[in-house]
């Protein structure tokens, strides 16, 4: 019986003994894993203080556990950093030649998301730049322009008419820009008066209104500027500019790239200018709707022989006064002539004007078919003032047969 006991006790024992050391090696693992625990914790927040969290994107570019110097490098090289407005729609481009993002921005972004230990929200940040592009070239986008020139409206859309646009560094950069020209060259052609024959009314005695004859317009008239207008559009697109004044961008020819006519009444010849009657040798003056000047002999460029001695047809108009000067040129026979005048006039490039010639003695209606000037007008020494209180620069001459 005692001996029964006895190793009753003892296997008692050995399983106190057991379960004793299963609990002392619980203890040890279980402090060994808690003291990993909190390690790894400590560890997390360490690496967190440092690093994106997981599943931020930045620009479209994955940058989860990167530092922030490792997430610039990698958005500036990978990012697609480059909008555009191409054709009517933003487009989006690698750009391994510019730099998006710097460190500053990139670590506002870490700042706003910043966590201690990590977590699986997914963040979607865009660059600075690339965030200003995208407004800018929305906004561009919808733009629409009225333009308007000589009484006319036309609607002009950005998204229509820009080819190519981006925005960097504060400024828009417009590459083609053809849809636009086309457009400006359209519109120019419709509404040019350069070179366009039209019907005027040219006086006859003492008539102003009398016959009408069929003039063109040579140095006289305008058109559009179309690079300059192409400039006015785009910064008006940019700015939001709802109309434009089309007359800010329009030229004309000749001795002045002033346009001439814009605006005039009177088919765009206005009330005041010069006519001059070939057939008639005659001279008039319309100032301000008023007969000023009529003078019934004079002798134009002479019609036989060279026909670069005739005075040419067409609305011309005074590039400029000048008293006394010196005209000279090239006689018929190729020698060189200087004839001084008092009162000097111009309205052609070719040489061709107003003047006195005090050495004419015959002012015959017949003089300028075979004895006429090398194309200018000549007048009487005793009438030329009548020409030049009456008359100023960039006013039309009119020519005609």
């Amino acid at each position: 019986m005692n001996e029964d006991l006895k190793k009753k006790n003892r296997r008692n024992n050995i399983i106190l003994l057991i379960i004793g050391l299963l609990i002392i090696v619980g203890m040890v693992v279980g402090l060994g894993i808690h003291n990993r625990n909190v390690a790894n914790h400590a560890a997390a927040v360490q690496f967190n203080k440092t690093h994106f969290n997981p599943n931020v994107k930045i620009n479209g570019v994955q940058v989860g556990k990167l530092t922030v110097k490792e997430a610039t490098d990698k958005v500036n090289k990978k990012a697609k950093n480059l909008v555009q407005l191409k054709d009517g729609q933003l487009v989006y481009h690698y750009n391994t030649t510019i730099k998006p993002i710097d460190e500053a921005e990139m670590q506002s972004f870490f700042k706003k998301q910043q966590t201690t230990v990590a977590n699986d929200r997914t963040y979607q940040y865009t660059t600075r730049d690339l965030s200003v592009a995208q407004k800018k070239l929305t906004a561009l986008k919808k733009a629409t322009l009225t333009y308007k020139l000589n009484g006319k409206n036309y609607s002009l859309k950005a998204k229509n008419l820009l080819n190519d646009v981006t925005y960097r560094n504060g400024k828009y950069q417009v590459g083609d820009s053809s849809k636009l020209t086309a457009k400006l060259n359209q519109i120019d052609k419709a509404v040019s008066t350069l070179h366009q024959s039209y019907q005027f009314k040219v006086p006859v005695g003492n008539k102003i209104k009398g016959k009408t004859i069929t003039v063109k317009n040579k140095t006289w008239g305008w058109g559009v500027y179309v690079k300059k207008a192409r400039r006015l559009i785009i910064a008006a697109f940019t700015k939001n500019q709802q109309t434009l004044d089309g007359s800010k961008a329009i030229y004309g020819l000749g001795y002045s790239t002033y346009a001439h006519g814009y605006g005039y009444s009177n088919h765009e010849i206005g009330n005041t200018y010069a006519v001059v009657s070939l057939k008639k040798q005659e001279v008039w003056l319309i100032k301000n709707g008023k007969l000023a000047v009529h003078l019934k002999d004079v002798v134009t460029g002479t019609m036989e022989g060279s026909k670069g001695d005739q005075t040419p047809r067409g609305v011309w108009y005074i590039h400029y006064k000048e008293s006394p000067s010196t005209l000279r040129g090239t006689n018929d026979d190729g020698s060189s002539y200087a004839s001084p005048v008092k009162y000097w006039m111009p309205f052609t490039l070719s040489g061709c004007g107003f003047h006195d010639a005090s050495w004419r003695t015959d002012w015959g209606k017949k003089a300028y078919l075979k004895g006429g000037s090398h194309g200018c007008v000549n007048v009487k020494p005793s009438e030329i003032r009548r020409i030049w209180n009456n008359i100023k620069k960039n006013e039309p001459v009119i020519i005609y047969e």
